[in-house]
């Protein structure tokens, strides 16, 4: 019986190092996997199964079957966008490959605004809530039944009252402590809520290494919100272990709206099998009546495990590359890929002021340490490290110049790059982008620099540790 048990477990670790060799996006993953899987079977075969897809084939034919009922909408809705296509003269080739990750244009005629930490954010989104009219859109990675929790519950089921269709997805693993009578008070009141469900389907029900980090707000298809806030306390500051949380949200309007419904559709359909019929006329509508010296433009970039190309790892590499003298970047964590690390350094060597803004302080510590493990290869290159301390630094933020601000939910690691689906939109504009440039001012003033006498200094037992912490960067 032992000979049987050593021979299928050898089996299908040549099997499954097969999956690997055919589908990991790097050699370094295929070969750490193969390694292991035909070294250690038994522990191998079920955390591949587990933790080794870095595609998720599954929501990639849901996303089909969407598009495809989509074509005729979408096609009308490119035509409805044109108008507001922004003009590139001077700098088409730099922003395209943008446009067409997104598949779709930057546009003119939206508004704007920036929105500094938890409480004036949450009380800009209630505030949206408050005046819908016909729908409200919601999405967050992490939903908690605390008190914050409660008054967005409170808010939503007074809104459905009034003859509003609520949708909200929350991700089943990020949320995993929500109660069920949370959830029922919502459902008892008419309210769409579904869990994003990575796990739906007889393929899938072990790949527990995708999640829906997407943090999203449309109301009416007028307004939006996104950025690196998700429902709890903390996000307002008030857990003890964080005391400040320092996160960034971003209040949209106009035709880029639409880059914030198109995504929420092909997630919805993904968790419920349904389909969405929204309002896609409103997006476009209120551009008319943007000041032109209060209008941005704006790029909508989704990104996840379903994409032909990790778009987020893309997205950024793209803005370290036009980055012409300066590329601030704020991330709760940092362990960039191979293509990152060079293009950073790439960046430096040219002249550009690069700046990383991460924490002080831990939420998650297999990532705090892995940051160690670059924090030294950067300083030494010229890249200046900051880390925030008056509280927990969370924002997902990245200026490059003084013309483009990206705002959003991408972290500085594999995660995000591969594994995660994410959103994020590109602002360009002077205004905006004087507005990002001093919040970082602020933030920099709020931190201390690490210099090269840290890393020289740093213990050896810290050495270790963020080398170990980094082996499992591809699923922290």
């Amino acid at each position: 019986m032992l000979a049987v048990i050593i021979a299928v477990a050898q089996v299908l670790g040549v099997l499954s190092s097969i999956s690997a060799l055919l589908s990991t996006r790097t050699s370094q993953g295929a070969i750490a996997w193969i390694v292991s899987l035909n070294t250690f079977p038994y522990l191998a075969v079920p955390a591949y199964w587990v933790f080794g897809r870095t595609r998720f084939n599954g929501y990639v034919q849901s996303r089909k079957d969407v598009d495809d009922r989509l074509t005729d909408r979408v096609g009308a809705l490119r035509e409805s966008l044109e108008p507001w296509r922004r003009p590139f003269p001077d700098d088409a080739g730099r922003l395209a490959s943008a446009e067409r990750l997104a598949k779709l244009p930057f546009t003119v005629g939206n508004e704007t605004e920036l929105l500094i930490n938890g409480p004036a954010a949450f009380e800009r989104m209630f505030e949206a809530i408050g005046r819908a009219e016909r729908y409200v859109l919601i999405q967050f990675y992490i939903i908690r039944a605390d008190r914050l929790g409660q008054e967005l519950k409170d808010l939503l089921v007074a809104t459905a009252a009034r003859g509003v269709k609520i949708y909200v997805l929350f991700d089943e693993i990020g949320s995993y402590g929500v109660p069920m009578h949370f959830l029922h008070e919502l459902r008892s009141a008419g309210i769409r809520i579904h869990p994003f469900s990575s796990t739906r389907g007889r393929r899938n029900r072990f790949q527990l290494n995708f999640r829906n980090h997407r943090k999203v707000l449309v109301v009416d298809g007028v307004e939006g919100f996104l950025g690196g806030l998700n429902v709890g306390d903390e996000y307002l500051g008030l857990n003890e272990k964080f005391g400040l949380w320092r996160d960034t949200h971003m209040r949209l309007a106009g035709p880029a709206l639409v880059g914030l419904q198109l995504p929420f559709v092909e997630d919805w359909h993904w968790a419920t099998g349904e389909y969405l019929d929204l309002d896609w006329i409103s997006c476009t509508a209120s551009a008319a009546n943007v000041e032109p010296h209060r209008s941005s433009s704006v790029l909508v970039l989704p990104s996840g495990p379903a994409d032909d190309y990790a778009t987020a790892s893309l997205m950024m590499q793209h803005a370290i590359h036009t980055a012409t003298h300066r590329l601030w970047i704020a991330s709760p964590y940092f362990v960039p890929d191979e293509a990152v690390q060079d293009a950073l350094i790439l960046a430096v060597l040219r002249g550009v002021d690069v700046r990383i803004l991460i924490p002080d302080r831990p939420d998650h510590m297999l990532v705090y340490l892995s940051a160690f493990a670059f924090v030294g290869p950067m300083i030494r290159a010229g890249v200046r490290v900051f880390r925030y301390r008056p509280g927990f630094l969370h924002q997902k933020v990245f200026l490059v110049d003084e013309q483009v601000a990206g705002v959003g939910t991408v972290n500085l690691d594999n995660r995000s790059f591969r594994l995660n689906f994410e959103i994020t939109a590109i602002v360009l504009g002077t205004a905006f982008g004087h507005d990002v440039h001093n919040m970082f001012i602020r933030d920099f003033d709020h931190s201390r620099e690490v210099g090269i006498d840290d890393v020289q200094h740093m213990p050896v037992w810290l050495r270790i540790a963020s080398r170990l912490a980094y082996l499992l960067a591809p699923v922290q």
